[in-house]
């Protein structure tokens, strides 16, 4: 497993305001995460569907002995159901989370332009997940704030289910 938390060396703060991400693949989605957001990036682990949740809610994994949710970002961000390649471990407000996603790309300098919370951006509902629009090259990428990416009934059904994992 590989951690993350500290700037590379080559990150340069010259470069302009913007942020040290991961960036990854979600579906057909780029979508990156601020550095300091991440844990440690992983192979999928064993995970547990999780009834009454979200269908952007993959289910229940442990994480270093904690049930932790999973989440599909590409079904989050409405590109449909992906196979998960890596899982990213993600500091939230209330634990850990577990994106699913595809390739890793890296870690990149990102600069966004903020949302401002669009309706039009990703039909409206996913909008409280994404910082900042931006593009890697020619492509369109999004910048994930993942604090709010857990709905309050995902954590009720995680602690329920908690038990059953132990």
């Amino acid at each position: 497993m590989r951690q993350y938390g500290q700037a590379p060396a080559h990150a340069d703060e010259a470069q302009g305001a913007g942020v040290v991400a991961l960036v990854f693949r979600a579906g057909p989605l780029l979508c990156a995460l601020g550095l300091d957001e991440v844990i440690e990036t992983m192979r999928p682990l064993e995970t547990r569907p999780l009834a009454g949740t979200p269908a952007f809610v993959r289910g229940i994994a442990v994480l270093r002995g904690v049930p932790t949710p999973v989440i599909d970002v590409s079904r989050l961000l409405g590109g449909g159901p992906a196979e998960a390649d890596r899982y990213l471990a993600v500091r939230t407000e209330r634990g850990a989370i577990a994106f699913a996603t595809g390739d890793i790309l890296g870690i990149r300098h990102v600069e966004a332009e903020a949302t401002g919370g669009h309706p039009a951006l990703l039909g409206g509902g996913s909008t409280r997940l994404v910082a900042g629009v931006g593009t890697l090259g020619t492509e369109p990428l999004l910048l994930l704030q993942s604090m709010r990416a857990v709905p309050d009934d995902v954590w009720e059904a995680a602690a329920v289910n908690a038990g059953e994992l132990s």
